[in-house]
């Protein structure tokens, strides 16, 4: 076997490969040409973020047999088209984590003491003690959005320095988060509390601007906001707004919307200060990922397992094209839940119909958790480690077998219950490929679950349909399919359009404001 390295990776990588008689040939910096010209011959690329590993350079991969990231996320890989080939994409979650902790508390110290501006004026000669008075951590309150495994890290340093840490996470239970010694809220429950606000979620429809014009409307006067996690995740727009009105006090930054941030008008601001990306940039942290990455390629080729895989599930199914298809389903119900559910998750229940799906129910059910953490998690969720995440987020699973029925042979059926509601969507497979759903709650319809969905619940009576369209058809958003759902004349029903744009937030918050039309959400499947 022989491995292609195209970024700077710790020597420590070649080493542990080396030992296991692998060829190692490492090319930092080759250029996109080059690496289609020669990754033909190579059985295993490993990358960092700086190589974009993109359709074109896998359509020549003609031996690659798996790509390895050392890092967390694998946003520079197209995993689809790797997928396609049966080419295994693994990364090496949880090797940063100690390091991005750290650098949240090292910005917000830095942010609290103003360590950074004062440094500058003394670097040109001033000494303004008076300028630069600070605050202390000691006895301030924290909210920390998103209880992973970095959000605990940094609750457990923050309350070393005395500070109470309240914390939001739709999915980790009261008694782990007691365990913890952490005070479980709700969102805007912590926005309005905290005295400092430190984000730790993944970057998804959900947590896009969760800090943003409406959060900075109800938070503390001079509260400080910290972002080591993702670009977006803070609206940069009403950051800096909150800034120049004096409502927020302070704001530390590693992540931007767009990087490099170019003329970011936020670093002229003189409360701001920022970093470039470096949550993961220390020498334990890339010792342990390029480690890491080693240890699972070699792994991997020696059939000891595959760690770390993030598109597992058609890699071991892919002899199985009608498991396959379901196993896509249950991630997508898995997805679809986690999009529409309000509450944190207690417990969630399947149910199997036909044989197919009871003999493979615990990978089917992993293929739901998948679905569902990965966009609720700030982690990367793969199949290895679906079933422990859940099980520390205190989520309980159970599982059940159905005899056949009348209309659907094959029938999944996931229920999910939180401390708010409880929900519950259905899907079956028609011949090979064709995935659909076709329950929601009490409602019976059909749906594709792919591309962009607008859901909403609504009074069945005449007229909601043509209000909604109109709104849509003002914004130049097509609809291309319409699906209806009621439980009886006059009665609650649920619609759920496929549509070709996503949907801007006025747009969605326009449909809101008809009457008869609420629980409106956009869904990305």
């Amino acid at each position: 076997m022989n491995v292609l390295i195209t970024d700077p990776i710790e020597q420590v990588c070649s080493d542990i490969l080396a030992k296991e008689g692998i060829q190692v040939d490492a090319k930092p910096g080759l250029p996109p040409d080059e690496i289609k010209k020669v990754i033909g011959g190579y059985d295993a690329l490993i990358v960092r973020s700086g190589t974009k590993v993109t359709a074109d350079i896998i359509a020549e991969a003609k031996s690659m047999k798996v790509i390895g990231r050392a890092g967390a996320g694998v946003d520079n890989i197209d995993v689809s088209a790797a997928t396609r080939k049966g080419i295994v994409v693994m990364n090496t979650p949880g090797g940063n984590t100690v390091s991005t902790a750290e650098h949240t508390m090292a910005l917000m110290l830095s942010l609290a003491r103003n360590i950074p501006q004062s440094f500058h004026d003394l670097q040109n000669g001033k000494w303004e003690r008076k300028k630069y008075m600070g605050a202390e951590l000691f006895g301030k309150t924290l909210g920390v959005i998103g209880l992973g495994k970095v959000g605990r890290e940094v609750a457990f340093r923050a309350k070393a320095f005395g500070m109470s840490v309240i914390g939001y996470d739709p999915l980790l239970a009261a008694d782990a988060a007691s365990n913890l010694g952490l005070e479980l809220v709700s969102v805007d429950d912590l926005i309005l509390r905290s005295d400092f606000i430190t984000v730790h979620t993944p970057l998804t429809e959900e947590t896009r601007a969760i800090l943003g014009e409406r959060a900075f409307s109800i938070c503390k006067q001079g509260v400080r906001v910290i972002n080591c996690a993702r670009g977006g995740i803070v609206d940069e727009e009403a950051l800096l707004k909150a800034l120049e009105s004096g409502k927020v006090a302070g704001a530390a930054l590693d992540v931007f919307i767009k990087e490099p941030p170019g003329d970011n008008p936020l670093f002229k601001h003189p409360k701001v200060i920022a970093t470039p990306h470096l949550g993961a940039s220390t020498e334990e942290a890339q010792e342990k990922v390029a480690k890491q990455i080693g240890e699972q390629l070699v792994d991997f080729f020696k059939g000891r397992g595959i760690a770390g895989a993030v598109n597992i599930i058609d890699y071991q199914t892919a002899v199985s094209d009608e498991l396959r298809a379901y196993l896509v389903l249950a991630e997508k119900i898995g997805s679809l839940h986690a999009q529409l559910i309000s509450g944190k998750v207690k417990s969630i229940s399947a149910s199997y119909r036909g044989a197919l799906l009871q003999n493979s129910s615990a990978l089917i059910s992993t293929a739901v958790l998948k679905g569902m953490l990965d966009r609720l998690m700030y982690e990367p969720v793969n199949f290895v480690n679906a079933p422990v995440l859940a099980k520390e987020m205190g989520i309980e699973i159970s599982e059940k077998k159905e005899h056949d029925g009348e209309h659907y042979p094959r029938l999944l059926s996931i229920e999910v219950q939180t401390d708010r509601e409880q929900r519950s969507i259905s899907g079956t497979v028609f011949g090979e490929k064709e995935m659909r759903i076709v329950g929601i709650d009490q409602f019976h319809f059909e749906i594709v679950p792919e591309g962009r969905l607008l859901f909403y619940s609504n009074i069945d009576r005449p007229g909601m349909l043509a209000a909604v369209g109109g709104i849509l058809a003002s914004a130049k958003i097509n609809i291309a399919g319409v699906s209806l759902g009621r439980s009886a004349p006059g009665d609650k029903a649920i619609t759920i359009m496929s549509i070709d744009n996503e949907i801007p937030e006025p747009v969605l918050k326009e449909i809101s404001k008809v009457e008869g039309v609420f629980e409106v959400k956009s869904i990305k499947l």
